[in-house]
């Protein structure tokens, strides 16, 4: 992911690009001034990594971030403070999911950091079964998905032999998720030979199953020759569980072109904005969920508690 985002620039950028993203071509505003949704199937939702953000909060303290900044749900990563784990007791999971469901903030999924490369089949069984364990884990508090990863290919190895690797122990996992009814999301991940689309799509491809389903990571580097990423969107385009979005108020990546491909193709997940602490975590995250608004066209004014101010 990238460096922290100097807070004073991006409140400079969020104050002079709003005007600017509420007249762009793909959104066309009314004459209220409110702009319309361009997608006729849904909406997409926002929600938040705590992989940096939220680490050092409880899942109370995330809830209650959520609601005040308009955002709908988290994905829980693994290892820290909010302690949602697979050592978790049957009551305890119990908790967790109620405290959640009683919120109406959602848990995306849980965020691991299980990965299939490694050329000691030990270690990829280890893997697999760790993952499972974290789908079952997913289910007990209702949560619709994990998310895993390629993490690169071990040193002398052929790549399309570890894509084979990770794409058959990626289907492994989600073909035994599928009766929990959870979703097993490879992450866009790693040095070059596994964040390519192109390869990402192999591995996909080796999976084999419908539960088996990519997240969108916006890395950079996935521009063509035109500043375009539709060619690699529309590798994974069919499969894509959810979007992994990070300082969507600079300009480091086409941020309009991915939000109206996704809309382009129906997508009604959850964006998860994976971004570093800030000082004023509130503060910035209501100027992030506006810029979001205003990027997928569901910008509206008035728009009372949507704070979840009263």
């Amino acid at each position: 992911m990238t460096d922290s985002l100097n807070r004073r620039n991006f409140m400079m950028l969020a104050g002079t690009g709003l005007g600017a993203l509420s007249t762009a071509g793909a959104h066309a505003a009314t004459e209220e001034g409110v702009v319309s949704s361009p997608s006729p199937s849904g909406t997409m939702k926002l929600g938040m990594v705590t992989y940096n953000m939220g680490k050092d909060m409880s899942c109370e303290e995330l809830i209650a971030l959520c609601k005040k900044t308009g955002m709908s749900g988290v994905e829980l990563r693994t290892t820290h403070a909010h302690g949602v784990e697979i050592t978790l007791t049957a009551a305890e999971r119990a908790q967790v999911r109620t405290l959640f469901e009683d919120s109406g903030i959602e848990i995306c999924g849980i965020g691991t950091a299980c990965e299939y490369h490694s050329s000691d089949p030990a270690e990829v069984e280890a893997q697999i079964r760790e993952s499972i364990e974290f789908c079952q884990l997913a289910a007990d508090i209702g949560a619709p998905a994990i998310k895993v990863r390629p993490n690169g290919v071990p040193k002398g190895e052929e790549v399309e032999k570890v894509l084979e690797r990770i794409g058959r122990s990626w289907g492994r996992v989600a073909k035994a998720s599928a009766d929990m009814g959870v979703e097993v999301r490879m992450e866009v991940h790693g040095p070059e030979p596994t964040r390519s689309l192109a390869n990402m799509r192999k591995m996909l491809d080796y999976a084999d199953e419908p539960n088996a389903t990519v997240c969108w990571n916006s890395n950079g580097g996935e521009e063509d020759e035109h500043g375009r990423i539709k060619p690699a969107f529309d590798l994974v385009k069919h499969a894509i569980g959810q979007v992994h979005i990070n300082e969507i108020g600079v300009y480091q990546y086409p941020w309009q072109e991915l939000f109206s491909l996704l809309q382009d193709s129906g997508f009604t997940g959850y964006c998860l904005a994976e971004i570093q602490y800030n000082e004023q975590p509130e503060r910035f995250m209501r100027y992030y969920k506006t810029l979001f608004d205003l990027y997928t066209g569901q910008y509206r004014y008035p728009n009372p508690g949507i704070y979840g101010d009263k």
